[in-house]
């Protein structure tokens, strides 16, 4: 044996380990000034922001410069060293970068050409600003827990103080006024209440107020044909449970149909000579025989039930039929008739199927379903118009469309000035109901729309006056932040915080920009809106893009606002999904997570409290926390 060999072999271990560490010193050494290049190359993007966010710019800038490359071969090179691989890098790129270099050069026995002294993170990057900014915008945290929520305010609320009172008690911890809805009167009700209840409570609650924005909609619907319409409830072999209950009224009288299942407006005195006990027959629209029996009378009307489907319409006649007197062979029939007097037009409806063609028109002309001759050949295809012709500059044959949601899509066709034609290529088997006051994405196409519309600006005086942050809705790119920064500085309100929502694919595909003209505000904050990035990228992709947005807001030390469908099923039915409670939990690594209004919004908020509290001992950010476990 060779005693030496051990020896040798240890010594050319260590000249390799020793190769490895330089190669990678040298690596990350030309990374570094990679990165320093891009951020002298930056110097007037820099020059543009808020003193008090350059830092957090330059920040944004290392961390843009260090993803525009696959580092994946150089992370596994770090962890197979036992160092940091840069996977959690976001708030403090160059400094994590430094302690690497730092260490590396120790290990080769290098003086250090950083005077690196700490791996504390410095003032300016790390949690730090983050946590400045995240308390800037909305507000001190609860003692029990970092991630804020904030809730979507229902427009009934104006009126209802204790439902806002049990919103704050329970952890609501910011209010959302939605200004696409309702009007100033109800918003400073709402306001009210909201104050009143923080003075009452001692609690804190910070207002956010959402301008409306450029929203692109479905137009109004063409009324449908005057029917009313009953059916009595049955089981699954068709048997009556219960009867319709129908309200039968002079027409020259109010009508409410609160507990009824149809209201029908009779002409004349007609009902006066009505008795409980009398049958009423007609022939409805089908030329169906049918009947009402009376159950009741009341002030100026009288109560009926029927076990049989009808469909009325103005104009039918009513023929009453007495109750028999004992011994009578059958009831008696009154001499005169009575008439069904006006009934409220149905509202609208198209309904789509794959295949068919859609014009949405220029021109505000209420829709109409497709229309066709008594062969079924089609006359007219139906069509619709929308909220915002100015698109029709921006879009191309080719481009897809979404609307309602994504529910009806669709691919452009032909275009001209005052018509957009669209073939159906996304519905159900069974077709799709396209109603008015729907949104409409326009995903491939590039659309002109100025960030602000003029009712944003009215509304903005109003948000300035009243609000701790403004909501810009359907962000596409820097000039629509920068047109809002005007607008405040107009006002003398350049201190509101401005929270960007990013729900087009154009916002996500400029976010760097988006964000770096934020900066130029000293309040600022992200939100993702997730239900129409959803539509416009494909659900399949939000996963990956909601992380990016959390990455780069990190980057840039602003907060994230997590939002659209949390605990929606909860919210609106009482009871949540396994899969929502798993997102919820994941909003944790936002700094605050937005409820949507509806009839459980207590529970959802007790719920959401709980699930934030027990994940924070679990997660920072992308850092799992090992705290301590029961077993």
């Amino acid at each position: 044996m060779n005693p030496s060999r051990p020896d040798r072999q240890t010594s050319s271990s260590k000249r390799s380990k020793k190769n490895s560490y330089a190669d990678l010193l040298r690596e990350l050494t030309a990374l570094r000034q990679d990165l320093m290049t891009l951020e002298s190359e930056s110097a007037e993007i820099l020059e543009k922001v808020a003193a008090r966010h350059r830092p957090s710019a330059a920040n944004l800038i290392h961390y843009l410069g260090l993803r525009r490359r696959d580092i994946r071969p150089l992370q596994e090179k770090l962890a197979a060293a036992g160092l940091s691989s840069l996977g959690r890098a976001e708030s403090h790129v160059l400094h994590n970068l430094d302690a690497i270099i730092t260490l590396l050069e120790c290990v080769l026995g290098k003086q250090s050409s950083q005077f690196y002294s700490s791996l504390a993170d410095s003032p300016a990057t790390g949690p730090a600003p983050l946590e400045a900014n995240t308390y800037n915008l909305l507000g001190k945290p609860p003692a029990q827990r970092r991630v804020r929520i904030l809730v979507t305010l229902p427009g009934e609320a104006a009126d209802d103080y204790s439902l806002i009172k049990k919103m704050i008690l329970q952890g609501m911890d910011c209010a959302r006024i939605n200004c696409a809805h309702d009007d100033m009167s109800v918003w400073m009700r709402l306001l009210r209440q909201i104050k009143r209840a923080r003075r009452e409570t001692g609690r804190q609650c910070r207002i956010l107020m959402d301008l409306g924005g450029p929203k692109l909609r479905t137009g109004e619907i063409a009324s449908g044909h005057a029917v009313l319409k009953w059916r009595p409830k049955r089981d699954a072999y068709g048997k009556v449970l219960r009867p319709a209950r129908i309200w039968l009224y002079p027409e020259e009288q109010a009508a409410s149909c609160v507990e009824a299942d149809a209201c029908i407006p009779v002409k004349g005195n007609w009902l006066a000579q009505v008795m409980a006990g009398d049958n009423i027959e007609f022939t409805d629209a089908r030329g169906k025989l049918r009947s009402i029996q009376v159950v009741g009378q009341a002030s100026f009307g009288c109560w009926g039930e029927s076990s049989q489907t009808a469909y009325v319409k103005p104009g039918l006649s009513l023929d009453l039929l007495r109750a028999p007197d004992p011994g009578a062979a059958r009831g008696i029939h009154h001499d005169y008739a009575g008439e069904i007097g006006v009934v409220p037009e149905m509202a609208g409806i198209i309904r789509l199927y794959r295949g068919d063609s859609l014009i949405i028109t220029r021109d505000s002309i209420p829709g109409r379903p497709a229309q066709f001759d008594d062969g079924g050949r089609m006359l007219r295809a139906a069509s619709i118009a929308c909220s915002l012709p100015e698109v029709f500059a921006g879009v191309r044959p080719g481009e897809r469309i979404l609307i309602d949601d994504g529910r009806i899509g669709g691919v452009i066709r032909d275009v001209n000035a005052g018509e957009i034609r669209v073939e159906i290529t996304q519905a159900r088997d069974c077709g799709e109901k396209l109603l008015a006051d729907k949104g409409i994405n326009l995903p491939d196409s590039d659309l002109d729309l100025d960030g602000l519309t003029v009712q944003d600006i009215i509304d903005l005086k109003f948000v300035a006056r009243h609000a701790d942050m403004v909501g810009l809705s359907f962000v596409r790119k820097p000039s629509d932040i920068a047109l809002l920064q005007q607008q405040l500085k107009r006002l003398d309100a350049e201190k509101l915080g401005i929270v960007i929502k990013i729900e087009t694919r154009t916002a996500f595909e400029q976010l760097p920009e988006l964000i770096f003209s934020l900066l130029g505000s000293p309040v600022a904050g992200v939100m993702i809106a997730r239900g129409d990035l959803a539509v416009e990228c494909g659900y399949e992709r939000l996963a990956e893009l909601q992380e990016e947005i959390l990455w780069l807001a990190e980057a840039a030390h602003l907060p994230v606002i997590w939002a659209t469908q949390v605990l929606e099923g909860l919210v609106k039915t009482g009871r949540p999904s396994r899969a929502e409670v798993t997102d919820a939990a994941m909003g944790e690594r936002a700094e605050c997570v937005m409820l949507n209004k509806g009839p459980h919004i207590i529970e959802a908020i007790q719920m959401l409290d709980s699930i934030l509290q027990r994940m924070q001992g679990h997660q920072w950010k992308k850092r799992s926390l090992l705290r301590r476990l029961h077993w």
